[in-house]
């Protein structure tokens, strides 16, 4: 009985660290920016449907050269449209942001979690199940978006390279020669 015992309180000592192990590994985003990486820690807890849907894309290449295609200073930067904005296959400026992916459209996965500076959050239409492919970066806090929006992520890395992004310009942020995400890889942290 008291091997038995033993042995059991063993196995729970080990499954602390592989808990402990499991919770400090999730999974990231890295962006390549012409300025340097950006590190998104994704929350598949807040949106497992549009964390799957953003991993299986960029594990298949299909956000690398994607266009910045709205980008409102003091407000966000706005990407991945893979249908019209890849900027080495097909670009067309007048319809980057109007466009997805292949992959179906997502139901809303609101949360409390708020828009902060560094907050990734799907773009949709009006409709609050329309987000696809295209994501946005918070460069400062948008309370207004809270509940409104699919939070994905946050910047953990590489946020003084978002501050670098082409502004565009007038109300709607239409960035003329855009910068684009050049390279993104899924990982873990």
């Amino acid at each position: 009985m008291k091997l038995f015992y033993l042995a059991f309180a063993g196995v729970l000592y080990l499954a602390s660290f592989a808990g402990d192990a499991f919770a400090q590994s999730s999974d990231t985003l890295t962006i390549q920016l012409k300025d340097g990486p950006v590190v998104i820690q994704l929350m598949p807890d807040v949106a497992p449907k549009h964390v799957a849907q953003i991993e299986a894309l960029a594990k298949k290449g299909a956000y690398d050269n994607v266009a910045f295609h709205r980008v409102i200073e003091g407000f966000m930067a706005q990407t991945g449209d893979v249908k019209f904005g890849n900027m080495e296959k097909g670009f067309d400026a007048s319809l980057a942001g109007t466009g997805g992916s292949d992959l179906p459209d997502l139901p809303a996965e609101f949360s409390k979690t708020p828009f902060v500076r560094g907050t990734v959050g799907m773009a949709r239409s009006q409709d609050p199940n329309s987000a696809n492919s295209q994501f946005f970066i918070m460069f400062a806090d948008g309370s207004f978006l809270n509940g409104q929006y699919t939070v994905v992520g946050k910047v953990i890395s590489g946020m003084e390279n978002v501050d670098k992004i082409k502004r565009g310009e007038g109300q709607n942020g239409e960035v003329s020669s855009p910068d684009r995400m050049i390279k993104v890889t899924v990982g873990k942290k």
